[in-house]
């Protein structure tokens, strides 16, 4: 079956030979040879004039013309338009490029208004994080969420905070309830505690952050791990100061002898909240990341509290959920 497109072409190819070789007979005769209905004839015409393989005689005749004349006519000024407009599209481009090294110094902190600075990867957070530490007076405080640290990151640290807390430095430090589950965690918080520091942990999230005398911050930066923003703004350094006292007060301190009924203590509140994630409909995957565990614990934590609340699926357990929330009732409620 022989689709529009090609209709029209194949009217289009019998009226344009019509008009080559037999351009005084009836153009409605040709288009009845060829089996076309004669209004093909109109569309035809239009085609061929917008190639400008048609145009009017001096009896206002359509006359065929060459197509090396019509690419002349048609097709010349396209092309100078296409070139002028591929010559604006390179000056623009070059015009562009030229402030991309402006740009370039922005991002990578070489230019700052002294209140914010980009540190771009982290061997440069590494080295400001050095230097503030050295460099720091009265008190600095770290929260670091996401569980216990890398032994790597620990080995970095303890050096540094030692010689902090040595020379009269106050520190205090913030950790996920997870982080008390990591041996290299529990041994580093047992050495700087023997020389003041508090260590305190909750059971959410939180935002990583170090803030040196209440000065100067660095925090984390949303989609790349290894970068951080230097903060001096004297109220945003605020805002992040009131935030960690906030977080202060809620959390519970990282005991250093390791005791069952203490275990067993976070082990119920990350219970809870677990309980309340689940109440909000978050996924395992997401309830997980959240509270700094494996999605495989976090699905072990899932099935205890079903079997406490004697359900038999998720749909069941959330219905109870909201039943003993709501009344304030329930194994998971909390503790007055």
């Amino acid at each position: 079956m022989i689709d529009d497109r090609e209709y029209r072409d194949h009217a289009k190819k019998v009226v344009y030979r019509h008009l080559l070789q037999r351009p005084s007979t009836s153009l409605a005769e040709a288009l009845d040879d060829q089996g076309l209905p004669p209004e093909c004839a109109d569309h035809a015409l239009a085609d061929l004039e917008e190639l400008g393989l048609v145009q009017k005689g001096s009896e206002q005749s359509p006359v065929a013309v060459a197509p090396e004349r019509a690419v002349q006519r048609v097709l010349a000024p396209m092309e100078r338009a296409l070139s002028s407009q591929r010559h604006r599209i390179e000056t623009m481009r070059d015009q562009l490029m030229d402030l991309a090294p402006i740009y370039s110094e922005w991002s990578t902190g070489e230019r700052s208004d002294g209140f914010v600075e980009y540190l771009v990867d982290l061997d440069e957070a590494l080295a400001a994080i050095t230097e503030l530490s050295a460099n720091a007076e009265d008190e600095v405080l770290t929260a670091q969420p996401g569980g216990g640290r890398k032994a790597a990151i620990l080995k970095e640290a303890i050096g540094r905070d030692e010689a902090m807390l040595e020379r009269g430095v106050r520190m205090r430090t913030l950790y996920q309830h997870t982080a008390r589950f990591s041996h290299g965690t529990r041994a580093y918080v047992e050495r700087v505690s023997r020389l003041g520091a508090e260590v305190r942990t909750m059971d959410d999230e939180f935002m990583r952050l170090l803030l040196f005398d209440r000065k100067t911050a660095i925090i984390s930066t949303q989609d790349d791990v290894n970068a951080a923003i230097m903060v001096r703004e004297p109220n945003l350094v605020h805002f992040i100061a009131r935030a960690f006292d906030i977080w202060w007060l809620t959390a519970a301190p990282f005991p250093v002898d390791w005791r069952n009924e203490e275990v067993a203590d976070v082990a119920e509140q990350l219970k809870r909240r677990i309980v309340l994630l689940l109440s909000e409909g978050m996924s395992d995957q997401v309830i997980a990341k959240r509270m700094a565990m494996s999605v495989r614990t976090c699905r072990r934590h899932i099935a205890e509290i079903m079997e406490r609340l004697g359900a038999e699926s998720r749909f069941q357990a959330g219905y109870l959920l909201a039943v003993h929330q709501a009344a304030g009732t329930g194994p998971f409620a909390a503790p007055q």
